[in-house]
């Protein structure tokens, strides 16, 4: 999906807001299928525990790509060095 055209700086600020809300509650999500993974349900709940928890996996994927390509779309001054990052 690569574009050359540059979305506007604030709309692109307002989405890079709302990925990283929605990371947030994916991950509150991805806790609570978690932990319904780890207690005794019965056949019927235990698979709709883990259509939630590959649901919000897949949902986690995409929103990483979205903000991927949100962060390409951001000015390079906008963005930390890799020098200063403590992502490894």
């Amino acid at each position: 999906m690569e574009n050359s055209s540059k979305l506007p700086a604030d709309v692109v600020a307002n989405l890079r807001m709302l990925a990283h809300d929605l990371s947030n509650s994916l991950e509150t999500i991805l806790q609570a299928s978690y932990l319904l993974g780890e207690v005794e349900i019965d056949g019927n709940r235990k698979k709709w525990a883990r259509m939630i928890e590959a649901a919000s996996r897949q949902a986690a994927a995409i929103n990483r790509e979205i903000r991927e390509i949100l962060k390409s779309q951001s000015p390079v001054a906008d963005r930390p060095s890799s020098a200063s990052s403590t992502e490894g």
